[in-house]
């Protein structure tokens, strides 16, 4: 017997300004973006880029349930 495969997920109706997980997203990816501009900044500003890449899957990760 074989089990169907679930069909797409439906996405977040709200508009994507409004969607938190979004927002979050594109603030990861601007912030992991920053990182490939290290090689020419100074090493005492790696800490910081870091630092703002840890925050912002932080805030992306706590955020996770309203996915749901």
């Amino acid at each position: 017997m074989s089990v169907p495969a679930p069909g797409p997920r439906p996405g977040d109706p709200r508009p994507e300004q409004d969607r938190p997980v979004a927002a979050l997203r594109a603030e990861v990816d601007a912030a992991v973006a920053a990182l490939d501009a290290l090689d020419v900044r100074p090493v005492s500003e790696h800490p910081a880029a870091f630092e703002r890449v840890h925050a912002a899957l932080g805030r992306a990760l706590s955020a996770g349930s309203e996915r749901e």
